[in-house]
């Protein structure tokens, strides 16, 4: 969002390269007029600021959650893939066609160590300051602040390498301190202990949302929830090195309870964050660069300076294709959402039509055309919606990427209370309903019986977060730690046949559907009364013939009934995913995935070169 503090992310504070290459430096013959060192670079608050802001810089970008990390990373699933054929590229990594050459591995990789050394300086850094415990009032209370950011930060950056990486180097101290450079493996265990040991810490020194200035930056609800998304992954499944299986340790109710409290410290503080009633509502704030009054996001990315170093992505590579340079300008359709997911959402589920678009806009006219059942993108990040309008081909369109919001705490509580009590509590099963309330919004009455068993009660959650967090960058994640990630792409390849073929559970569906264009919007064709005025849940609707007609020429509305493949794209619907000739979309998904292996990310060969034989490789690589 384009914020006061979104624009400080592109400052670059220089002392801190300085410090990275002291630690490489054997001497120093002159000393350059301009260089920092480090006590001149933590000499007040505001160059403390500084250095904290120079480790936020290294969330956005390209190479972390700008683009790579937050749409390239969590696919393929069984909620989306990457769009297109095989690459050693981002579209390697969404079949788990891993490469050890391949860029899009090696560059968020060093992204993210350089992200911990700078938080390694600032967290050693800050509270040797003379003013950190003797300033003023005011001075103490942000040099706190900033010290407990960094911790943040720092957890935040490791979070993402393990579950990626797994067992990765986690040096705790700046370079300049570290006799060795290329220090071995940490376990993951440990590594997560000790970042949550941290969150504890930083909790302590961070203000909640309303008690400062509205910005970005990291204030008590982030801290917690980040604490009680970790505490899931040190208590979750992960591929382990030793037995290359996926396991979760056996004290793995300990972190279900942190993460229970710490959720349930926040929904007690609904003051400080809430759900936003309008699942809608929420997205369009995003896109629009409105703050959201119930301060649903509870930790962002901020985004902005309209570059590849310090914005994002979203809007330009995801959302709906588009290539309208008077209006929305170019972009989309990287990100293709799969049919089971389109059919996972009940007919009067307000967050499809937010979650997943299906029409693109590729004339000069602004008319929407409808997309074919395999053609279906993302929808929350459109750059449609975006308020002011930016036409043209901008590649930065300065969205913020929401970490975790309430709907997360809500159903992360839940989970954790089902796990520890063998079944859900009344006020499990309330923070449940809680979300698919807003989701039916209008129509409760809908959202069926919520089971009250332990079995029932997790699968339920299962769901919830598969129709909650669609392209937040959370679903893969889920699967991995609940160890369902082989079983759900099992099960989106076997549904899309089903799908394809119109059989149960989806006998329902329409081969065909019609639509014309109401202005510049897309009306559908229904014989007799439809569900939320759409087909997509009937077999074919079929117009008189004298009212069908052809698709128009470019740039003209429809003016008469066009008929479009629906489930009937899926017989045709292919991907080249081997380099041998195309799949079929259900084969394609995840093609290269391999249990035991593919949940793990390789080390790439220049980490590897570097290391000199001393960094082990992830089973299978």
């Amino acid at each position: 969002m384009k914020h006061k503090f979104s624009s400080l992310l592109v400052v670059a504070f220089i002392g801190l390269t300085t410090f990275a290459l002291q630690s490489c430096k054997k001497w120093t013959e002159v000393e350059p007029a301009s260089q920092y060192n480090i006590s001149q670079a933590f000499a007040d608050v505001s160059n403390a600021f500084s250095a904290v802001i120079g480790v936020y810089d290294e969330l956005q970008g390209d190479n972390s959650y700008g683009i790579r990390i937050s749409m390239y990373y969590p696919y393929d699933t069984d909620e989306a893939i990457a769009s297109g054929g095989i690459d050693n590229g981002r579209r390697g990594v969404g079949r788990y066609q891993l490469l050890l050459t391949n860029a899009e591995i090696s560059n968020p990789f060093r992204s993210l160590y350089r992200g911990i050394e700078k938080a390694n300086l600032c967290i050693e850094q800050i509270p040797l300051m003379a003013q950190y415990n003797g300033g003023s009032e005011a001075e103490k209370k942000e040099l706190r602040r900033l010290h407990a950011e960094a911790l943040t930060l720092r957890a935040q950056f490791y979070q993402e390498l393990i579950r990626h990486w797994g067992d990765v180097p986690a040096p705790m101290v700046p370079a300049y301190k570290q006799a060795n450079l290329f220090i071995g493996r940490s376990n993951r265990d440990s590594t997560y202990d000790k970042l949550l040991e941290d969150l504890a810490l930083a909790k302590t020194m961070l203000p909640w949302r309303t008690e400062v200035a509205r910005n970005e930056r990291i204030t008590k609800g982030a801290a917690m929830a980040l604490r009680a998304r970790i505490a899931f992954y040190r208590g979750g499944y992960s591929l382990r090195n030793e037995t290359k299986q996926m396991e979760r340790r056996a004290d793995y109710l300990k972190y279900y309870t942190i993460a229970r409290d710490e959720c349930a410290e926040i929904m007690a503080k609904r003051s400080e964050h809430t759900l936003n009633p309008n699942f809608e509502t929420l997205w369009r704030n995003v896109t629009s660069f409105t703050y959201d009054p119930q301060g649903e996001i509870l930790f962002e990315i901020g985004a902005g300076g309209g570059n590849g170093n310090s914005d994002s992505r979203m809007g330009n590579y995801d959302g709906p294709n588009l290539n309208n340079a008077s209006r929305y300008g170019a972009g989309g359709g990287g990100i293709q959402i799969l049919p089971n997911y389109f059919y996972a959402f009940d007919s009067a589920d307000t967050r499809r039509d937010v979650t997943i678009t299906h029409y693109s806009v590729n004339t000069a006219s602004n008319i929407k055309n409808q997309r074919r059942l395999g053609e279906l993108n993302t929808g929350k990040y459109r750059r449609d919606w975006r308020v002011p309008l930016l036409p043209g081909t901008v590649l930065n369109v300065g969205y913020n990427w929401a970490i975790i919001r309430f709907a997360d705490v809500l159903l992360m509580y839940a989970e954790a209370v089902n796990e520890i009590n063998g079944s859900p509590t009344p006020a499990a099963i309330t923070a449940f309903e809680e979300v698919r309330k807003r989701a039916y919004r209008g129509a409760t009455a809908l959202i069926g019986t919520t089971p009250t068993d332990k079995a029932g009660f997790f699968n339920a959650i299962v769901n919830e977060r598969y129709l909650e967090f669609g392209h937040e960058g959370i679903r893969k994640y889920d699967l991995l730690r609940w160890n369902l990630l082989a079983t759900k792409i099992t099960e989106a390849r076997t549904k899309i046949q089903q799908i394809r073929d119109r059989v149960a559970p989806y006998t329902y569906v329409p081969q065909y559907i019609y639509y014309k264009n109401t202005g510049e919007e897309i009306t559908y064709y229904t014989a007799t009364d439809s569900v939320n005025g759409k087909p997509f849940w009937r077999p074919t609707q079929v117009p008189p013939a004298a009212t069908i007609g052809t698709a128009p020429a470019s740039g003209a509305p429809a003016t008469r009934w066009v008929r479009i493949d629906w489930a009937q794209h899926l017989t045709a619907n292919v991907l080249d995913v081997d380099g041998t000739g195309n799949k079929p979309l259900w084969q394609a998904i995840a093609y290269y995935f391999v249990p035991g292996k593919s949940e793990l990310f390789p080390f790439d060969q220049a980490t590897l070169d570097s290391y000199q034989g001393r960094l082990s490789q992830n089973p299978g690589y």
